[in-house]
């Protein structure tokens, strides 16, 4: 299917690893000039090449910046004035007691996740609705509905993700501009692979046995009862991105395995 994508101009944040790195390739292979950020050139650079490997056309470059910090976002707006598609996929997480998160973890979890998509849509969005047309996706979870026990304050910022996205949405009333949040469940990134493996080697399990474990009592109400493919979650977000999704606006489309059991 061509998602009439070609010539877009996409920034996708946080994109050397996992789902920023799929949907950054993914976007690439429908023409798009995709620019990827990280915080380190190497990270960067093995990125670029990880794209080009899998298409050898793509036009893509690269942004080194924290984005955890009003500098880092501002530098990528110096050098890139220009966005058609924002991808705000940075994020970070960390399973630990409600009692031990500090007021300093509070912060860094809502400056990286949440406010790194605050100030990059805020330098956006204005310049997409004077084109009328743009394409803003918060990479939220399904933790922002079903907030994890065992790490509260990261559950609290996809769920303030959400309402960034319906509010930003609710401000592009009759423009071509759509505002929305993908709503991955349990993925295979690469964070996540190796928090499982070294979960597992503790236990002295297999990943297998523990992906297995962890579904039944961790995600007993997904229907996949696996961990999502980074790339299941890629195409899933170049279809809201793509002018065919115009309808789509305002919404947190769900791709979880059916963990989450809300209709609503």
């Amino acid at each position: 299917m061509d998602l009439q994508l070609g010539g877009k101009i996409a920034f996708v944040s946080s994109s050397t690893a996992g789902i920023g790195l799929a949907i950054a390739s993914r976007l690439a292979r429908e023409s798009v000039e995709v620019v990827i950020n990280g915080r380190t050139e190497e990270r960067v650079r093995e990125a670029i090449a990880q794209i080009k490997k899998d298409s050898r056309d793509a036009n893509v470059r690269g942004i080194v910046a924290d984005l955890g910090s009003a500098k880092g976002c501002s530098e990528v707006v110096r050098q890139l004035p220009r966005v058609d598609v924002l991808v705000n996929n940075v994020g970070i997480f960390e399973p630990k007691p409600f009692e031990k998160i500090t007021d300093e973890d509070w912060e860094k979890f809502f400056a990286v996740n949440v406010m790194s998509g605050v100030r990059l849509s805020r330098a956006y969005l204005p310049a997409m609705k004077e084109r009328n047309w743009g394409r803003i996706v918060f990479i939220s979870s399904e933790s922002a509905l079903q907030i994890p026990a065992e790490m509260i304050h990261y559950g609290t910022t996809k769920t303030a993700q959400l309402a960034i996205a319906r509010g930003l949405a609710e401000t592009c009333q009759t423009t071509n501009v759509t505002v929305n949040s993908v709503l991955p469940g349990p993925t295979a990134s690469e964070g996540v692979t190796e928090f499982v493996s070294n979960l597992a080697a503790e236990n002295k399990i297999s990943a297998k046995e523990f992906e297995k474990e962890f579904f039944k009592n961790a995600r007993p109400t997904s229907i996949l009862q696996r961990f999502i493919d980074p790339d299941e979650i890629a195409n899933v977000v170049a279809f809201v991105c793509s002018p065919l999704a115009s309808a789509i606006n305002g919404a947190a489309v769900r791709a979880d395995g059916g963990v989450v059991r809300a209709i609503s």
